[in-house]
């Protein structure tokens, strides 16, 4: 079943039977998966683990460089992700694009839904692949993350294919992504430990912490009618804005937040602590932006 926070849906994708031939080399599509399972935290079951003073819906805290999961909690139960989703959508823009190609933001961008995060990008503007980026993960652009999709695949099936295809690669095969962005449907879910899995890959790329750890960018967008504008984006990452602080001596490396009324409130991070030891920290579905950030630090808190 699918959470919600107190709601389900019926599982609207049926992954069972995938196996090793769904790791395979891709590397004629701009990819590789060497080994995925190497070095990998895998829990020892499915049972929840310290899971005191965290109210969410489904958690995890993964200690990524001794291998080892430190809390757990419904890890492996379907959830709403909301804009954590684009973790991998910048992950395949990192990898199949080029941060110095000019995108021109489309149609479909324009995305007329109540409460949808966006980068006040308009159709016709023009801009790097580079700054659509810091787009889709400062302000959480739902406008950058179509402009996206159809700049690398040139449709939002053909992208939430290859982003399909690239969870599998890693092992995360209890998730099935239906857009780039997040926005709730029936069939887009991950699961906290395919989380992990996404944002430990993404964490890879040398690239990646830096478009999701940016508090402020300020963009140079050209509009269709050749006027040049300024648009700064700010981060809504309660740690990254000061409005919580994490536990002494660990430091932020890179994250996602998420917020839809279906998801309720979520985040993903990856932080080093003060030995440098590398930490992933998943919280989905968390009932109030409060119960979020103080069950964060809480589960990270676990990890020291």
């Amino acid at each position: 079943m699918l959470c919600s926070c107190g709601s389900t849906l019926p599982d609207a994708y049926d992954q069972a039977g995938l196996a090793a031939e769904d790791m395979m080399d891709h590397s004629e599509d701009g990819f590789k998966a060497p080994g995925f399972a190497s070095a990998l935290c895998v829990p020892e079951s499915d049972t929840d683990l310290n899971t005191d003073g965290v109210n969410a819906a489904a958690f995890g805290l993964f200690d990524t460089t001794n291998g080892t999961v430190v809390s757990q909690g419904a890890i492996f139960d379907k959830v709403y992700p909301a804009s954590t989703t684009k973790v991998l959508t910048c992950l395949l823009a990192l990898e199949l694009g080029d941060l110095d190609s000019v995108v021109t933001v489309p149609q479909e961008s324009d995305i007329q839904v109540s409460g949808s995060s966006m980068a006040d990008l308009m159709p016709g503007d023009q801009l790097t692949l580079r700054d659509l980026l810091y787009g889709l993960m400062v302000p959480s652009g739902n406008d950058a993350a179509v402009a996206i999709a159809y700049h690398i695949s040139g449709s939002l099936d053909d992208f939430t294919a290859l982003m399909n295809e690239r969870a599998h690669m890693i092992g995360a095969t209890g998730s099935h992504f239906t857009n780039p962005h997040g926005l709730p449907e029936d069939d887009h879910y991950p699961t906290a430990y395919d989380m992990y899995l996404i944002l430990n890959e993404a964490m890879k790329n040398p690239e990646f912490a830096q478009f999701a750890s940016q508090k402020e960018y300020t963009a140079t967008v050209t509009s269709a009618d050749g006027t040049v504008r300024s648009v700064t984006w700010t981060n809504g990452n309660g740690f990254l804005a000061g409005n919580f602080s994490l536990p002494e001596g660990v430091t932020l490396e890179a994250g996602k937040t998420g917020h839809t009324n279906a998801a309720g409130f979520c985040l993903v991070l990856s932080e080093t602590v003060g030995d440098g030891d590398e930490l992933i920290s998943v919280v989905f579905n968390a009932p109030t932006y409060e119960d979020l950030y103080n069950g964060m630090r809480t589960l990270i808190e676990k990890g020291l």
